[in-house]
């Protein structure tokens, strides 16, 4: 089930939407012309753990407008997943992702003007199981 929004509780995803890390130290530009697409939950061990809702785009959807030297790679398991945070709140802000790395995940609670608790029935993904890890 793909769930995908152009407004979350009256509040329109616009074309290009501001996001940003809790301190303000980051601030992404993201390229959202079909607004919040394929979002979702896992529950892999780090998904689990941090309790995002991710949204997908296009790896080319993503700028880094502010604070770059601040963001911080965190990697696992197979490594292929590049999972990025503020360095200093802490916020998981995006991460490119493992089963397609064409593609970004972004944290939607960093869209500015979104409540991610104001969504619902998202579906959770099978991080656990996941196809990388299938052979």
């Amino acid at each position: 089930m793909n769930i995908n929004l152009k407004s979350v509780n009256g509040v329109e995803i616009q074309k290009k939407h501001k996001a940003s890390c809790h301190c303000g130290s980051v601030e992404l530009l993201l390229d959202l012309p079909d607004g919040l697409i394929n979002l979702r939950r896992c529950d892999c061990s780090m998904c689990r753990r941090r309790g995002a809702i991710a949204a997908s785009i296009p790896l080319s959807g993503i700028t880094i407008v502010k604070g770059s030297e601040v963001l911080k790679l965190y990697q696992f398991n197979t490594k292929a997943a590049k999972h990025y945070f503020c360095s200093n709140c802490g916020i998981y802000t995006h991460h490119q992702r493992r089963l397609n790395p064409t593609e970004c995940g972004v944290n939607v609670a960093c869209l500015e003007g979104i409540n991610p608790l104001k969504i619902k029935d998202i579906p959770t993904s099978d991080g656990v199981n996941h196809p990388a890890d299938r052979k």
